[in-house]
C-alpha cells in the first residue's frame, strides 16, 4: 500500500465528530512541500500539535479520505474537508502501544 500523504489541520475545525475542514484549493503541500491534488476519495493522513498527559509533545493523529466541503453556509471560502476514518483522532504515541 502507497504512503498517504500527511498534512496538518487544525482539530478545532472539526465540522462533526468525524470531519474536520482541510483546504481552500484543489492543490495542498503536504508536510514535506510536496504538491498534492486534493481529489474526492483521495486516502490521507492527518495530524495536530498536541501536548499529551506528560506535558510532552503528541501529535493528534488520524487517517481518512478528502471530501468536497458540504459546509458552504459557514465556510464557503473551503473546498475540501477530510472525513476521518473509524480509528479516530488518537495521540501518536498510542499508535505505538
Amino acid at each position: 500500500m502507497a504512503e498517504r500523504p500527511l498534512f496538518y489541520v487544525d482539530f478545532n475545525e472539526l465540522m462533526e465528530r468525524d470531519v474536520v475542514l482541510l483546504s481552500q484549493t484543489d492543490i495542498k503541500q503536504d508536510v514535506d512541500g510536496n504538491d498534492i491534488e486534493l481529489v474526492e476519495g483521495l486516502p490521507i493522513a492527518i495530524y495536530s500539535d498536541d501536548i499529551g498527559a506528560s506535558g510532552e509533545p503528541d501529535n493528534l493523529v488520524a487517517e481518512g479520505v478528502v471530501i468536497r466541503n458540504r459546509y458552504t453556509v459557514h465556510f464557503p471560502h473551503v473546498k475540501w474537508c477530510c472525513r476521518i476514518g473509524p480509528e479516530g483522532i488518537r495521540h501518536q504515541s498510542d499508535l505505538t502501544l
